[in-house]
């Protein structure tokens, strides 16, 4: 009779990050946030889409506030105490966003910057749409 052998799965062990990066990218349809290290490795990350919400649902901004919550709270047991914010995009979830960060009283944030991309003169835009 043939066994199976059984993997030993190892718990995943927290280390204790000080300080963190935000990154907050809003899209019109939806918002990705995700907590990196100082070198840039990704510690956690969430979406609208992620956290649940479908379809136009993903695109609102309740739907961001509970995709940044979901982190914040996983980014909790690595020890989090400092944050750096960079939001990228022009989504509602930016908005939202910034309430949330504003009302966390536990979180040191230490600069909020926005790395949106901006043309300086690129391409022509598209045509204006006519209803």
């Amino acid at each position: 009779m043939i066994t199976k052998k059984t993997k030993n799965k190892k718990r995943k062990e927290y280390k204790n990050i000080a300080h963190a990066k935000l990154y907050i990218k809003s899209s019109f349809n939806n918002t990705i946030v995700n907590i990196t290290d100082e070198k840039g490795n990704t510690i956690c990350w969430a979406s609208s889409g992620s956290v649940g919400f479908s379809g136009a649902r993903k695109s609102t901004p309740y739907a961001a506030t509970r995709a940044i919550e979901s982190v914040l709270s996983e980014g909790q047991k690595y020890g989090i105490k400092k944050l750096s914010v960079y939001i990228r995009g022009p989504g509602v979830g930016r908005d939202a966003a910034l309430r949330l960060l504003r009302g966390k009283r536990d979180l040191d944030i230490d600069k909020i910057s926005d790395l949106t991309p901006i043309p300086h003169n690129g391409p022509k835009p598209s045509k204006r749409r006519r209803t």
